[in-house]
């Protein structure tokens, strides 16, 4: 997907060849191409100006989050459904009290295709972007039924479990990220001020000083005489390493780097797993048929799980159980092998799914607990030694000094 910049204007606003300034409005798209993109705009009824693609945007090579809030959209969705109100007249209460600009645009689109006649989850499925393929299965399930609020409610409790694991995953990460932090710092500190200040002093003593000590004098006089170049490559390259690492993320290197880790490639199996069972399981217990939960799961994993649950889906297809195939492709545990078995003889089989799910997240909760409590002594012991070493550098002269002096 590519975000585009369109300027355009309003059919009733302007006349001919001229446009007022103030009809004339700016939007922000969200395409996989420009004639996607263009499309989007005639379906919104305005009449395009400009057009152009952002090429370069630091928030987004950052990670910055859209203004569009899926969950809280949703929300509001739910409550003016159960409240009464029909899709159109819920989707219009929405977009009148948007504020932002892209959430105007994401509803105004939505609004557009369901009063041409389009089913809503063939208006969210040509936002690809905005919602992702298990809300757009979910809700396509829930509309042979007429129990969209039903759809949405189950949406937004998947959300909120999958929410709280990389909750407990992001604050097990906030301290150790603080240390990191507060040490950088430290170091840094010595490096450009405290390292100089030895460095003049050392100057008139006459003394040859040990290699290392010499490097450092170097590096720190370096950094004190060139401050602002050297901050200035210091963030370059905090944003050319978290750009990196996104890429690296997003293309899979990384997380199958980490499958390779001892201890570590089990657990993010485990959470892979447990994220598999969860999202079939709620589309199970929503109505959707296995081989299409499987289809829409498929949509929402990386290549590596995608090619494992194509596999079962073949063998499925073929005539195995949910069971036997997801043991055959290397989808299963101990726990949820029997669980699975059980769902599927007692017909419950997305309850069973659930329920591994559930078990699987509260073994990964346990072990971020257990990991963060002994990592975080060997990180702050690794800092310390850090800052030790280059206080032991700089007062290596004065040893030999006061050797000298005896």
């Amino acid at each position: 997907m590519k975000r585009f910049e369109a300027r355009v204007v309003a059919p009733a606003q302007g006349s001919g060849d001229a446009v007022s300034a103030a009809s004339m409005r700016t939007l922000m798209l969200d395409a996989a191409d420009e004639a996607d993109a263009r499309q989007q705009v005639a379906r919104m009824g305005f009449r395009l100006s400009t057009i152009k693609v952002e090429r370069f945007r630091l928030d987004l090579l950052l990670g910055a989050k859209s203004s569009f809030s899926l969950v809280l959209f949703l929300q509001e969705l739910l409550a003016l459904l159960r409240a009464g109100l029909g899709i159109v007249e819920a989707l219009d209460a929405l977009s009148d009290k948007a504020t932002e600009a892209q959430t105007k645009a994401v509803l105004a689109r939505v609004l557009t295709a369901v009063r041409e006649g389009r089913r809503f989850s063939v208006a969210l499925a040509e936002q690809a972007a905005v919602f992702p393929a298990l809300l757009i299965g979910m809700i396509k399930a829930s509309e042979g039924t007429s129990d969209l609020p039903h759809a949405l409610s189950r949406y937004l409790e998947y959300r909120q479990r999958m929410d709280a694991v990389r909750g407990k995953v992001i604050s097990a990460s906030i301290y150790p990220v603080i240390l990191l932090a507060v040490g950088g710092l430290v170091t840094i500190f010595l490096i450009a001020y405290v390292v100089p200040k030895f460095a003049e002093v050392y100057e008139g003593s006459g003394r040859q000083l040990p290699l290392l000590s010499q490097w450092m004098l170097l590096a720190g006089r370096a950094m004190a005489a060139h401050a602002a170049t050297a901050s200035a490559l210091a963030v370059g390259a905090l944003v050319v390493l978290v750009g990196g690492l996104r890429w690296l993320w997003r293309q899979g290197v990384i997380g199958s780097a980490l499958l390779r880790i001892p201890g570590v490639g089990v657990r993010l199996r485990v959470f892979e797993l447990a994220r598999v069972y969860r999202t079939l399981g709620m589309l199970l217990s929503g109505g959707i048929p296995l081989v299409a939960a499987l289809q829409t799961v498929d949509e929402i994993l990386s290549t590596r799980w995608r090619e494992k649950l194509s596999a079962a889906r073949a063998q499925i297809i073929a005539g195995s159980s949910l069971c036997v195939a997801f043991e055959r492709v290397g989808l299963t545990t101990p726990i949820s092998l029997r669980l699975l078995a059980v769902g599927e003889r007692s017909g419950s089989l997305g309850t069973m799914l659930e329920q591994s799910a559930a078990f699987h997240d509260g073994e990964i909760e346990r072990w971020i607990d257990q990991f963060t409590r002994s990592f975080e002594p060997l990180l702050m012991a690794a800092i310390g030694l850090v800052v030790g070493v280059i206080v032991v550098m700089l007062y290596m002269p004065i040893f030999d000094l006061a050797g000298g002096l005896q």
